[in-house]
């Protein structure tokens, strides 16, 4: 039951981890808007989660912050060519934007984030994807090319997140 009506929710109250909680202090983030609120618990328990808002509603954060908190307590380590959990976006810019935030939640964890995506050189992408990635973000045809050249494996792979989805169709 949740018996916090009218009491505002914090993300230390949704279950958080400290190194979560600071990198959120140091971006600015003072409370978890609804989507956050209703998003960042069942994925924290491993359930499936399909969510639709409007730009700026903190999408981003309501499935990152507990995916970089699940990959911290549980699974092994990344092997080589190998990632945990993948992010699709439709456009390289959308990489970019998720991969930033990405990282920035991740400041003070033992993870690795990358973004792979098409108009630049594929050999530094297949470079640092040999170490293993713990969170990869990626447009759906580079992924398709690295996987090809077999830069990029899924036998660790414990999440798939795809962004924006219905651009993707």
């Amino acid at each position: 039951m949740n018996f916090s009506y009218g009491i505002s929710m914090t993300f230390a109250s949704l279950g958080l981890i400290e190194p979560l909680l600071r990198a959120l202090e140091a971006l600015g983030y003072q409370t978890p808007t609804p989507v956050q609120t209703q998003a960042i618990p069942p994925v924290l328990a491993g359930r499936d989660l399909m969510a639709a808002a409007q730009t700026g509603t903190g999408k981003t954060a309501g499935f990152a912050l507990p995916l970089l908190q699940r990959l911290t307590m549980e699974g092994p380590k990344v092997a080589p060519n190998c990632v945990r959990a993948l992010v699709l976006a439709p456009t390289r810019e959308l990489a970019d934007q998720v991969h930033e935030s990405i990282r920035q939640y991740a400041e003070h964890l033992p993870l690795s984030t990358y973004a792979a995506y098409g108009g630049v050189s594929i050999n530094p992408q297949m470079m640092k994807l040999r170490k293993g990635v713990d969170v990869l973000v990626a447009t759906p045809g580079r992924l398709l090319d690295l996987h090809r050249q077999n830069a990029v494996k899924f036998s660790q792979l414990q999440t798939l997140i795809l962004d924006e989805a219905d651009r993707m169709l």
